[in-house]
């Protein structure tokens, strides 16, 4: 084999050394540019899902910002309301000369409750709820309060204005009072059945208290004469009127105009005679004057 020869063969050897060189390379170049391309989609991917999350993340952090603003405007205004209540109720107590003690709108409703270590929770949304369920339960108190307080008083209210209590005239005075005096025709001792109210003549004669008309008539010695009967068995008269202003029957209510003022009867001027008396007897009216 001469020179020439092996020149040719170590020159096809170096090509297709070269030739499998490049294929390699060409070979490997592309499987490291795969697993570039796949990690940088895997990375795109990772990183599109973290933007996503973190969107998610802001929007819940917005929502439970704006439901924890409202839960506390709704806490302002549960306390605004329930001062408001509590100064009603207040008023209502002081107006109806009630016991403060009973109705102390000033104090937490009681309650009570074993500690548990295990059903500690942390602050933040449940410290709200927490609040809004103690501000309820203020709330059903307080209403508790003022509707026991308002049947008291609708109670009492009702009671003022059936059992007599008051004077029958706006203006005047007492004259003669219940008991033994001194009868001023005769000038002897002589027991007077009710109190004898001085007035000008004309003026109003008021019922003390709501019921029914059993007499509107005249009487001997009380001239024209008005009979009322109100409840638990009281009966009011009241005599001597210039004229009569109802008839029998008439349902009349307190501080109603039931007669003029006058002297008709066994009278020395105009005055009006009121007595009281309950299940027949005759009760001294001061006791009913000064409650009213």
């Amino acid at each position: 084999m001469n020179n020439r020869t092996v020149w040719s063969v170590r020159s096809v050897l170096l090509v297709s050394l070269l030739a499998g060189a490049a294929l390699l390379s060409g070979y490997f170049y592309g499987k490291l540019q795969s697993v570039q391309i796949a990690e940088d989609q895997a990375m795109q991917s990772a990183l599109q899902a973290m933007a996503e999350e973190r969107r998610e993340l802001d929007d819940l952090r917005n929502s439970m910002e704006a439901e924890i603003d409202a839960l506390a405007l709704r806490i302002g205004s549960l306390r605004a309301h329930l001062l408001r209540l509590n100064a009603l109720g207040e008023r209502l107590v002081d107006v109806g000369k009630l016991d403060a003690q009973e109705f102390d709108f000033s104090a937490e409703p009681a309650q009570g409750g074993v500690d548990q270590d295990s059903d500690a929770e942390s602050a933040g949304m449940l410290e709200l709820e927490a609040e809004i369920e103690r501000l309820s339960r203020a709330f059903a108190d307080r209403e508790h309060k003022l509707n026991l307080l308002e049947e008291m008083l609708s109670k009492r209210d009702v009671r003022d204005q059936v059992i007599p209590s008051g004077q029958p005239l706006k203006h005047g005075f007492i004259s003669s009072t219940f008991g033994r005096r001194t009868d001023p025709f005769t000038g002897k001792k002589k027991y007077h059945k009710g109190i004898d109210f001085v007035g000008k003549r004309g003026s109003e004669v008021l019922a003390v208290a709501a019921g029914v008309v059993t007499k509107a008539e005249r009487m001997s010695g009380y001239g024209n004469v008005v009979e009322i009967r109100h409840a638990d068995g009281y009966i009011t008269r009241y005599a001597h009127n210039q004229e009569n202003l109802v008839k029998e029957g008439d349902r009349v209510e307190k501080g109603e105009p039931i007669a003029m003022l006058g002297s008709t009867g066994r009278s020395s001027g105009p005055h009006v005679h009121f007595e009281v008396r309950r299940n027949g007897k005759i009760i001294n009216p001061a006791r009913f004057i000064r409650g009213g």
